[in-house]
Formats: structure tokens, C-alpha cells, sequence
């Protein structure tokens, strides 16, 4: 009888071995990812950069908006998401850059002017951000709190600035959306 098993236990190991071989890991839901699904259909590559936006991770989103920019080309909105995923990474100058390429595309999105004026606010260029804020807000139709948070908060550091130059605040930028971006003042 122990003969038997020692003769079982190689198959049982081999058959183990051999499943995991296999495309699906042996077992559904196993420690492998699935195979490529043949009929399946691929998702953009912008939208991909617009997940990832949302997901956080916004190294992957430039390698998802530079994917779509090879099949599309640096269309407004790739050139937004490029400048989003930048502003999330705090890369402002590059940001900046390349939202303003994408607003020389598309003078008509909200989103970019926003994106913009955070980037400018960033900079300490509070008088420029303001008139940017009011341009996408304008764009927006007031549909936008958190543009209108930020036009309002521009403002407000706009009158600040004028009676008191001496006084120091910190700011915070705060993801709200795919690639829309809010200011809001450190206590």
C-alpha cells in the first residue's frame, strides 16, 4: 500500500504543475491574471489616462496619454490629460506648458482653464490665475463648484495681497474629478 502512494504522489504532482501551466492558472479566479480575452474589445488609451487621473497614479496616466498621442495625436484632450497628470505629479512649469497647448486647440474647456489657474495659483501668479478662473468659470455656465471654489479663492488671495503684503498662507491642491483640481487654504 505504500507503494501506491508513492506512485500517486509524482501524478498528483505533476498533474498540480501542469495546471499551472495553463492559461487560466488551473483554477478560475486563481493566483495568475487572465489571458488576453480574444474577443474582447481594447480600451482607449485616453481613457486609460483618465482612469488612472482617478486612480492616483499619474506616471502610468503620461504613459497612457503618450500611447493615445501616438494613435491620435497631441489632440486637446490628450494634451489636458498630459497637463493634468503633470500637475498631479506637482510639475507645474510642464503643466503649465502643456495646458496651454491644449487650450491653443480647445479655447472652449472649462477643465483646462481650470487646470490652468491651478497651475498659475501654484506659481504665485494670483492676478493672471483670477482672470483664468473667470474664464473657465464663464466657459462652465456656473455649473462647476469647484471652479467657482477656485475663482473665489483667487479672489480672496487677490484682495489679500493688495492690502496686505506681509501675511503668508499655504495652499493645497485637491483632486476633484478625472482632471479637475481645487485649491483650498491650509489652516
Amino acid at each position: 500500500m505504500a507503494w501506491t502512494r508513492v506512485i500517486l504522489a509524482p501524478s498528483v504532482a505533476l498533474s498540480l504543475a501542469l495546471a499551472a501551466c495553463s492559461d487560466d492558472g488551473g483554477v478560475k479566479g486563481g493566483p495568475y491574471p487572465p489571458g488576453i480575452a480574444k474577443s474582447g474589445k481594447s480600451v482607449d488609451a485616453a481613457t486609460v489616462g483618465h482612469r488612472l487621473i482617478s486612480a492616483g497614479e499619474h506616471e502610468l496616466a503620461i504613459k497612457a496619454f503618450s500611447r493615445a498621442a501616438l494613435e491620435q495625436g497631441m489632440t486637446s484632450e490628450i494634451l489636458l490629460g498630459l497637463g493634468s497628470a503633470y500637475l498631479g505629479l506637482g510639475r507645474v512649469g510642464q503643466a503649465e506648458e502643456l495646458l496651454r497647448q491644449a487650450i491653443d486647440k480647445d479655447e472652449r474647456s472649462p477643465e483646462a482653464w481650470n487646470n490652468l489657474g491651478v497651475t498659475l495659483m501654484e506659481q504665485g501668479e494670483i492676478a493672471e490665475a483670477e482672470q483664468v478662473f473667470r474664464r473657465a468659470y464663464a466657459l462652465d455656465n456656473g455649473e462647476s463648484d469647484s471652479i467657482r471654489d477656485n475663482l473665489r479663492l483667487a479672489l480672496a488671495k487677490q484682495e489679500i495681497s493688495v492690502y496686505d503684503g506681509e501675511q503668508e498662507q499655504d495652499y493645497k491642491l485637491v483632486r476633484r474629478g478625472s482632471s479637475d483640481y481645487l485649491i483650498r487654504s491650509i489652516p
